[in-house]
């Protein structure tokens, strides 16, 4: 049905997310060039996975800005992978180590498992352990002054040890009140993981971190080359009521319009139904589409309730203003104030695809 004064076409399985259609600007049109899962990387990185390695777009963002808080990290990940593949996604690549993602884990008893004090240790002693190791790296340092990966582990050990003070804080979940966390659908099994995660970036965009990589999906649920209905159905249930609620909160608490929000996707389905062949099924399912599907952006300098771009009358290609990946880049550096072309490293010069162009139509 179509929602809001935009009209913005919405399915039946995401009913808090169109209550949001007013303020969101969806873009149509998006294509990549991966019809694998390595496509999830290219959202990140913008090259091919058969490509040169490129830093993901956190990583630039941590390079060009820099820490609004020395006690949190800047570039934080929120997600929970068995495949290791995933940690390509904090990958800071040339850009050096100091510039890679911080995986952040929920649960309250145990926020920074690769930092923990332990029992018995006191925090004085603690800092007397770090001293000491400071000390040893930096005379390392001296006669090795240009070794990258020693700096970064001497940074590594100075933010680990003022994280263990704030992250806690940050990430105590309890603190917010029982309205707060029933927006988010934390109160309830099947919304719960989500909730959390993105309740969580929240509250550390709150206090200074400039990007979060939320991850919304563990299950292969979207993966749905048979049964579509069923998969799909049950994984926007999961994600509908947290998505929302991190909108309607951002706006409630006067954030929305200095947080960007940008919801996507690795690629989107085939048109046609699939099924038989390999999978020996009914054609209940859709394959991988990397030639048209959507996204949205919601927040700062973002026009609301717009909708940019279109596919073919198939939903096949698109081909009203069709953008590629790393436009969404281009787009969200902008709005950070930052110059994509100007972010290059001397001898690491990028491809004019590997810039994008920023999606001046959905900007205020």
């Amino acid at each position: 049905k179509k929602y809001g004064d935009v009209g913005l076409e919405v399915s039946d399985w995401l009913p808090n997310l169109a209550t949001c259609a007013d303020d969101l600007a969806v873009v149509r049109s998006m294509w990549t060039t991966d019809n694998d899962h390595a496509a999830e990387f290219q959202m990140h990185t913008g090259r091919h996975a058969l490509d040169e390695q490129q830093p993901v777009i956190g990583s630039w963002i941590h390079y060009g800005l820099g820490s609004l808080n020395e006690n949190l990290p800047q570039f934080v990940f929120l997600g929970q992978f068995s495949d290791n593949r995933v940690r390509k996604d904090f990958a800071p690549d040339y850009l050096g180590p100091a510039h890679g993602g911080v995986q952040l884990s929920l649960d309250p008893a145990n926020p920074l498992p690769f930092a923990a004090r332990a029992k018995d240790i006191t925090l004085e002693q603690q800092r007397s352990e770090f001293a000491f190791i400071n000390e040893l790296n930096q005379l390392t340092a001296k006669d090795h002054p240009e070794d990258e990966q020693l700096k970064a582990r001497i940074q590594s050990y100075e933010l680990a040890f003022r994280m263990q003070l704030s992250v806690p804080e940050a990430l105590d979940l309890a603190k917010e009140t029982a309205g707060t966390q029933k927006l988010y659908g934390i109160d309830n099994p099947t919304t719960a993981v989500y909730g959390r995660r993105l309740l969580a970036a929240r509250r550390l965009a709150e206090r200074g971190v400039r990007y979060s990589l939320v991850y919304l999906s563990d299950y292969g649920e979207w993966d749905s080359h048979q049964k579509l209905k069923e998969n799909h159905s049950r994984s926007c249930e999961r994600i509908d009521k947290p998505v929302a609620g991190l909108i309607k909160d951002l706006k409630q608490r006067g954030m929305f319009d200095d947080t960007l929000v940008v919801f996507c996707t690795e690629f989107g389905r085939t048109p046609a139904v699939e099924g038989g062949g390999q999978f020996n099924a009914p054609a209940t399912g859709r394959d991988h589409h990397p030639h048209g599907f959507s996204v949205f952006f919601a927040g700062a300098g973002v026009k609301r309730g717009c909708i940019h771009g279109a596919t073919d009358e198939l939903g096949f290609h698109a081909v009203e203003h069709p953008h590629y990946v790393t436009d969404i880049h281009a787009t969200v550096l902008h709005l950070l104030g930052l110059d994509g072309r100007r972010l290059e490293i001397p001898g690491r010069k990028r491809l004019e695809m590997d810039h994008g162009k920023v999606i001046r139509e959905i900007l205020t």
